[in-house]
């Protein structure tokens, strides 16, 4: 019963210190676990017949699980998101290598100091007091068949518990993440969720729905939109004979012109899928097979109307398109409302910065979380914007941080840029005269732009660090050397400090675009920008309805992970300045940018091999996060609420549709998971030489 109070005692510190949602059923699945976990300690403590081996083993065990709740808590407060054990290990550990002083400023700060009092009291008190208490002093049989049942019953009582919980039940199973397994079961039980998840694939298999078994593949797809065309032209021309055969008043009208029908193709590659699945068998087939039933999207209006200009992508650091105003950020808000306006975006927040580079890159869910940007680049890319548009351009990724961060200086180089990848370390601190963390978006776009600007067509990459937290005027240099032009604002100081610091990134794109006017190609050049996360060094928690300084640079309250999410898209090219403002109002997501860059500059790709989608195709608007939140037209879903919110009151859902749109979340989810762990794209492209 110790342990399991020790177990119970953990949890309820890591709760209140990171402020998570605590439900009446949710303390009862902890309960339940944390005497099925207390049992099953205690068993690893009495498991031999001397005193003394048990007490160390007590010993270990005890320091062992305040520790690992601790390293949890710390990497919480730094990224405000709970971090898997692939990200701590593989993500998280690179940046808390580079990023140490913050990580040193929470362990001694006040808060700080009091989790770790409060978590390591039990192994204090262990060694001063209950060491003699606390081991067997030897190996008994029958307390050993005791212990078993109880965390045997323990734990199908909870399971019981969860099997009767339909969210639950689905959080536990095939829509498990372990943002909502720590919310719902605990810390403890998500860990060991998540070791179960290791192995990264999904064996569960796809559920085919009705409407995707129908499609066919991308010859039926191409086969299905011309018959729909011809289907069209047939009926007007049958409609025209019929009204002949009317009579005819003296005074005949002119008849109106007919629409002009444009035939367009489908987004698809010459892929045999069938015979991929033959050869290879397995689960690899299986992929052939869903990939296959998904019907590519049509091109459109929109098809190439970016083809052979150039393309400037920015993943911002910690951007929020809640920072864009027309006085304080004029060029954002004329790169926002002169191009593409995307009046609903979202930028999921999964694995930190890797994470979001991954998902802006990739068009994937990060689902090895930090493991995943390596992973994915360890096979063939040939799906990214750079592979796409080919040899013709140059290209090159830039970074104005150390360039070995998330391993950089080898993933950013198999990406499809002609010249590599640029960061500190590796010759970006020649464009850096002012260095210091955080270094300066401006000073990396005066440096870089010389090098590319007169190779026509280009294709570059930015990834800024200027937004990068924590903020305040003595511990950031950007908050510092900005703050005077937000001093008068009406805003608290961290989110002054915040806004400070994206100023810089403002005053970057504020010189490139000037540069690219004055060589006279703003209109043969495309400017991309997102996020790759939302500000969370703003608040020192990010649960929903805990995040006061993000709910006040939103301008709402913040109460769920898609709202905390919700952010802006830009793409902008001088030639739409003129133009009518091109709004897209539907939800869209990181996902969808690399199919709707492919579309736009009329590239090939394949559409079914990507989970988001054209936003200017025929394929219906999902956005989805990892925790198996989802949004379309209709409403939003919320997991672990079990919860659909509609869109508005007179929202009428066409039958099962959320079981539907469920289903659908969780194939895509599975096809991300698989691609890394089967390593498809070598399947689909070939194994690539690195």
């Amino acid at each position: 019963m110790i342990f399991s109070l020790i177990i119970l005692y953990c949890e309820s510190v890591f709760k209140i210190a990171t402020r998570t949602e605590i439900t009446p059923e949710s303390v009862l699945i902890n309960v339940l676990f944390s005497l099925c976990y207390g049992a099953v300690i205690s068993i690893l403590c009495r498991s031999t017949r001397r005193e003394k081996v048990n007490r160390v083993i007590t010993g270990v065990i005890l320091f062992v699980i305040p520790a690992v709740y601790s390293v949890e808590f710390f990497v919480y407060r730094s990224f405000n998101v709970f971090y898997d054990i692939n990200t701590v290990f593989n993500g998280a550990g690179g940046a808390l290598t580079h990023f140490g002083s913050d990580i040193m400023r929470l362990i001694v700060s006040p808060a700080g100091i009091a989790l770790l009092i409060f978590m390591f009291a039990p192994f204090f008190a262990y060694i001063i007091a209950g060491r003699k208490k606390l081991a067997a002093t030897r190996f008994i049989r029958s307390d050993f068949v005791l212990l078993m049942i109880s965390a045997f019953v323990f734990f199908m009582i909870a399971r019981a518990r969860i099997a009767g919980n339909e969210s639950m039940r689905e959080m536990y199973g095939e829509g498990y993440s372990f943002q909502n397994a720590v919310v719902n079961f605990g810390f403890a039980t998500g860990v060991r969720l998540d070791c179960l998840h290791l192995k990264g694939g999904d064996d569960s298999g796809f559920v085919y729905l009705p409407e995707a078994e129908d499609v066919g593949t991308a010859d039926s797809g191409a086969d299905a939109v011309d018959e729909e065309i011809r289907t069209d032209l047939m009926t007007e021309d049958e409609t025209a004979i019929a009204k002949e055969d009317e009579p005819v008043s003296d005074k005949e009208e002119e008849p109106a012109p007919e629409p002009e029908v444009r035939e367009y193709g489908v987004n698809a590659l010459d892929i045999d899928f069938e015979a991929l699945a033959e050869e290879a068998g397995g689960k690899l087939a299986e992929m052939d097979r869903y990939v296959s039933s998904i019907r590519p999207s049509k091109q459109n209006e929109y098809t190439g109307i970016f083809k052979g200009k150039n393309l400037i992508f920015f993943t911002a650091e910690a951007f929020s398109g809640y920072l864009i105003d027309p006085d304080m950020t004029p060029t954002l808000y004329r790169l926002a409302t002169k191009g593409m306006q995307f009046t609903d975006f979202y930028q999921p927040a999964v694995a930190g910065t890797t994470g979001g580079e991954y998902e802006n890159l990739f068009g994937m869910i990060p689902t090895s979380g930090g493991r995943s940007m390596d992973r994915m680049t360890a096979q063939n890319t040939a799906i990214t914007i750079a592979n796409r548009l080919g040899d013709e351009y140059y290209g090159k990724a830039y970074h104005n941080n150390t360039y070995t961060v998330y391993n950089r200086d080898e993933t950013h180089n198999r990406l499809g840029y002609s010249e590599g990848f640029m960061g500190v370390g590796n010759g970006m601190e020649e464009y850096l005269p002012r260095g210091g963390f955080p270094a300066s978006d401006l000073e990396m776009v005066q440096g870089t732009l010389t090098e590319y600007i007169d190779k026509q067509p280009f294709d570059i990459y930015y990834m800024t660090v200027s937004g990068h937290g924590q903020y305040g005027r003595s511990i950031n240099q950007m908050s510092s050397w900005n703050y005077h032009r937000v001093a008068d604002i009406e805003h608290s100081e961290i989110v002054k400090c915040y806004l400070a610091n994206n100023l810089e990134l403002e005053d970057a794109l504020t010189y490139l675009v000037s540069e690219l006017e004055r060589t006279g190609i703003a209109d043969d050049t495309v400017i991309v920008l997102c996020a790759d996360h939302f500000p969370y060094n703003l608040d020192t928690g990010a649960s929903p309805g805990n995040m006061p300084n993000l709910s006040e640079l939103y301008g709402f309250d913040v109460t769920n992970y898609l709202e905390r999410d919700s952010n802006r898209l830009i793409i902008w090219s001088g030639c739409l300045e003129d133009e009518e403002p091109i709004i897209i109002d539907e939800p869209v997501f990181s996902l969808d940018i690399l199919p709707t860059l492919c579309n736009l500059f009329g590239v090939e790709f394949d559409s079914r091999l990507l989970p988001g989608r054209d936003v200017f195709s025929d394929r219906e608007a999902l956005v989805f996060d990892g925790n198996y939140d989802w949004k379309t037209t209709y409403g939003t879903y919320i997991s672990s609420r079990g919860r659909f919110i509609p869109a508005s009151e007179d929202t009428e859902l066409p039958e099962d549709y959320i079981k539907r749109m469920q289903v659908e979340v969780s194939n895509r989810m599975k096809y991300c998971k698989n691609v890394l762990e089967y390593r498809y794209f070598d399947h689909v492209f070939g194994t690539p030489e690195h």
